[in-house]
């Protein structure tokens, strides 16, 4: 018989964005990602740094765990090697079979190696494997905080499946039932990630940018291929491997197609200069993505009935997508969790270990939460690494000095309490500028971030004051929704929409970031308009600074004016 563990840790590791999650009698003692406490960005390898926290947190020992839930089933790989082999009776997928066939049964035997390794580091706990794409679906599900939804999960690849719909229900114990599942090689994510490697950046990073990049071309220049390459079908969609060969998991093999150079462009280097046909191929993939996740909503409103729907998965931080389904008015609300990609799984998983022991007690700290993971306040900060800066401890109103400071223009960095999770800095580990300075979006891309000219820059708000400025209509706590502006915001704030004449819209209440929103209440005092420009405490290429070594280090080798760390004003 199964029994209830009372101490689960979830990981999400050795693949990409390495984190992990702590439950202890159903509670979530926190969430991280290795990266912001190891300055490796995307890191693959186990999170040492993350698990060490979580235990000292909980004041336990690799010995206390119960459970160790994984986010990977390696079965589920091994299963797809007889698929692959009948591949070889295609014409257009023979070349790939057999290699496919190998890749899979080639990570299935890694994974389950992997599973060793975590056993061997906990010597009371049970290693459970958990299907990716449930570990996606309970993340998303449990962090709504809702009694029933409709879960809607498009990564690039879980084990064989790509893209799920599930029914989510239970706000004691979240659960969640799959409906509906397509497998690989029908890929989404892998679509837009090799887009995304042939324009020259980095395929399973720098997706974001190919999607801002797309809001200055034109789609229709390349509208009736991706219309042919990704065919959309009574219940998902379908890749035609003439354009995309099939995934093999193994190196050496393009994700584009020679045809597919022919009818676009070549392979773009990253030292090359961008020219219209880059840019219509980023709008032409960008506007096809939009219309497959919005015929996959209508599917899962279809399957489930349901009027909320819960959105996780890699494709899910695509926000004009995501944007474009709250448009559609399928579902009454959309919800994305802080963390929806492979970094939040470790959650999911957890949840997914601790649901399926016997009487599994209820389960609290995950709903509406997001900073989840270390904070550094009360403690000592030496500067002698950072001689050329200066440090005051401020004894005057925190809040009304910074928006102060921001409204004289300042572009300031803001490090304070826990660490957010997911992918979007949510004003904790923030930089702000005034939206009304002139020319800030140039400043902020050429001097501090180091970045493309054409990258936009996120506005938070009040959420009771969203309206005046955003056409959203409902929350967006965590960045990952693009909506449309007002005719206000367009003519006092242009700064920050972007060419698509929208924005990625963060509202911010009181008792989610009670700081942040006394900033913003005091900035919208000094100027008239409470709305800051909000972007990740990091540079290119650099993780979210988790650390206030990593905060520090961004200062001193950015454009930064200045960085609030735990009261204390840092200045060059």
């Amino acid at each position: 018989m199964k029994r209830t563990c009372s101490v689960v840790l979830g990981l999400c590791s050795f693949t990409h964005d390495s984190s992990a999650a702590l439950l202890v009698d159903g509670e979530l003692v926190g969430f991280v990602e290795e990266e912001r406490l190891s300055e490796q960005k995307h890191t693959k390898l186990y999170p040492a740094r993350a698990v060490e926290w979580l235990l000292d947190q909980a004041k336990l020992s690799a010995a206390d765990v119960d459970a160790v839930a994984y986010n990977f089933q390696p079965a589920q790989y091994l299963a797809e090697s007889p698929a692959a082999l009948r591949m070889a009776l295609s014409p257009t997928t023979r070349d790939r079979g057999l290699a496919r066939a190998h890749g899979f049964a080639k990570v299935a035997l890694r994974t389950r190696r992997r599973l060793r390794v975590l056993g061997s580091q906990f010597p009371s706990a049970h290693v459970t494997p958990v299907l990716h794409h449930r570990a996606h679906q309970l993340t998303a599900f449990a962090a709504s905080g809702w009694e029933e939804a409709a879960v809607l999960v498009v990564d690039s690849l879980g084990e064989r499946q790509t893209t799920t719909i599930a029914r989510g229900h239970g706000t004691h114990c979240p659960r969640a039932r799959t409906l509906e599942a397509i497998n690989d090689p029908a890929s989404l994510g892998y679509v837009y990630g090799a887009v995304t490697e042939h324009l020259g950046w980095r395929r399973g990073d720098e997706e974001g940018t190919v999607m801002a990049l797309a809001a200055l071309g034109d789609p229709a220049r390349f509208r009736h291929l991706f219309t042919r390459a990704v065919r959309t079908t009574a219940t998902g969609f379908h890749i035609d491997p003439i354009y995309f060969p099939t995934r093999t998991l193994t190196s050496g093999y393009p994700r584009t197609s020679r045809r597919f150079v022919a009818e676009t462009c070549p392979e773009r280097h990253p030292s090359e200069p961008l020219t219209d046909v880059h840019r219509d191929l980023a709008a032409a993939l960008q506007e096809r993505t939009e219309q497959v996740m919005v015929h996959l909503a209508r599917r899962a409103r279809v399957l489930t009935g349901s009027r909320r729907l819960c959105v996780g998965g890699g494709v899910a931080t695509n926000c004009v997508s995501i944007g474009k389904i709250i448009e559609s008015g399928i579902f009454d609300e959309v919800f994305v969790p802080p963390a929806p990609g492979d970094a939040g799984t470790a959650i999911g998983a957890a949840l997914a270990v601790h649901a399926d022991g016997r009487s599994p007690g209820p389960v609290t700290g995950i709903a509406h939460r997001c900073y989840l993971g270390p904070s550094y306040e009360d403690q000592p900060l030496d500067l002698t690494p950072w001689p050329g800066l200066r440090q005051k401890t401020l004894v005057i109103e925190t809040a009304e000095f910074l928006a102060d400071q921001l409204a004289n223009g300042m572009i300031a960095g803001l490090f304070q309490g826990a660490v957010e999770a997911g992918p979007r800095a949510l004003g904790n580990r923030s930089i702000l500028a005034s939206p009304l300075e002139p020319g800030v979006v140039e400043r902020l891309n050429a001097t501090v971030k180091f970045r493309e000219p054409f990258r936009p820059f996120a506005p938070m708000v009040p959420a009771e004051r969203a309206a005046e400025f955003f056409t959203l209509g409902q929350p967006a706590p965590y960045m990952s929704m693009a909506s449309g502006v007002t005719d206000q915001t367009r003519e006092r704030v242009p700064a920050i929409v972007h060419a698509n004449g929208t924005s990625r819209l963060q509202t911010v209440t009181r008792s989610q970031n009670p700081f942040m929103h006394a900033v913003l209440t005091a900035f919208g005092r000094r100027t008239g308009v409470p709305v800051l420009i909000n972007t990740s405490l990091n540079v290119k290429g650099k993780p979210i600074c988790g650390t206030p070594e990593m905060a520090l280090d961004c200062l001193a080798n950015s454009g930064l004016d200045a960085l609030l760390l735990e009261g204390r004003w840092i200045t060059k």
